[in-house]
């Protein structure tokens, strides 16, 4: 009888752990399932960050602007004053566009090396104005860039140089020595 108490026993617990696994979680689902809820949280409060971010950053691109004609008036007076149009395609939504702005205008160095060599234009692309034409013209493979990128015009009209920002990018700025060098290698040829 109290081999058959013990064997009844060993039954039951087997039967009531088989039935209890499969309604309790494995470690890996509830690894998982953490993974999954951090990374969501995560995404929620760095789209947060961002968005105080942005509100903080100045917004340097005109929707309504007819950027053909800004940019036909930017090159002629470029080359009464011997400079280029350095061009900064993006829009007021990029944060990336937003801080390399905010990067160029708050460094000193940066700033006496554009104002000594280039007229400056922020080119808007946005869902109220994607200046279609505009970039089709000055640079149509510009696409795969990224926001923002950059075409340099000299005072011909002529598009001598089009790059993306990615290179210049060092954490969530730019590196002052590769902006640095990017202005100085694209400044007009004196």
């Amino acid at each position: 009888m109290q081999k058959t108490l013990i064997s009844s026993l060993i039954i039951a617990s087997l039967f009531t752990l088989t039935s209890c696994k499969k309604e309790i979680p494995t470690p890996e689902a509830i690894t998982n399932d953490a993974v999954e809820s951090s990374v969501q949280v995560d995404t929620v409060a760095a789209k947060k960050a961002i968005e105080v971010e942005k509100e903080k950053l100045s917004k340097p691109y005109n929707e309504q602007e007819d950027a053909q004609a800004k940019i036909n008036e930017l090159i002629a007076k470029a080359k009464l004053e011997g400079k280029n149009v350095f061009v900064q395609a993006g829009g007021n939504w990029c944060i990336w566009c937003l801080r390399f702005n905010d990067f160029v205008q708050n460094n000193q160095e940066l700033k006496t090396i554009v104002d000594a060599n280039y007229l400056y234009y922020h080119l808007n692309y946005s869902t109220k104005n994607k200046n279609k034409e505009v970039f089709e013209k000055y640079a149509p493979n510009a696409k795969s860039l990224g926001y923002p990128f950059f075409f340099v015009i000299n005072g011909e009209g002529e598009v001598t140089n089009v790059f993306g920002s990615g290179d210049l990018e060092a954490d969530k700025s730019y590196d002052v020595e590769k902006v640095k060098q990017m202005f100085l290698d694209n400044s007009p040829k004196k």
